[in-house]
């Protein structure tokens, strides 16, 4: 979508993609017309915004890339603290990829990702784990690359298996999990 649209056209998009993530969600072969049936548009004006379902899929990944990057970069994860910037970049993207799980996971959406935005997550995870890791937060010779897939399968099973918790608990029981485990702490009774 390389020009600014009119703030009626951006909303219109908007909701297109809102409505194609959740019906898509449900149903990963709903068509256009269902898809705009749920915006609460016209057909046309899905295919106006979108040449084709592939291009629909293309806007819905990169929407949803972009906003799980802001995310990220809300939680300052250069500035704040290790600890709490590990708690806030994990509810935040708690938040986003709970809100775009299609988007942000479906083989059909990921095969429209270029990798550029999964590349600077991973980097910005490592980063922020090295950090933690030189303020003592890990161990100092923990292995990061292996420290961050945990973290990630820790979030996966997290918004796999939420149990009504809000993003906020659940980050602390992810971060908690992964800096403490689930072995007794020492003079735990």
């Amino acid at each position: 979508m390389g020009r600014a649209l009119r703030a009626d056209a951006e909303r219109s998009v908007r909701l297109i993609l809102e409505a194609a993530e959740r019906v898509l969600a449900a149903d990963p072969g709903a068509t256009l017309e269902q898809i705009a049936e749920a915006a609460g548009v016209a057909r046309t004006t899905v295919h106006r915004r979108f040449a084709n379902r592939q291009a629909l899929l293309e806007a819905l990944t990169e929407s949803a890339e972009r906003q799980l990057a802001e995310a990220i970069e809300e939680a300052r994860p250069d500035t704040a603290p290790p600890l709490v910037a590990l708690h806030r970049v994990t509810a935040n993207v708690l938040r986003v990829k709970g809100a775009w799980s299609f988007a942000l996971g479906h083989p059909a959406a990921q095969a429209c990702t270029t990798g550029t935005v999964w590349a600077g997550v991973n980097a910005r995870c490592l980063e922020l784990f090295g950090r933690a890791q030189r303020e003592g937060l890990f161990h100092p010779e923990a292995d990061l690359e292996w420290t961050r897939r945990v973290y990630y399968a820790l979030i996966g099973e997290a918004l796999h298996d939420a149990r009504g918790r809000d993003p906020e608990s659940l980050a602390a029981l992810v971060a908690d999990t992964l800096l403490h485990g689930v072995g007794q702490r020492p003079g735990a009774v």
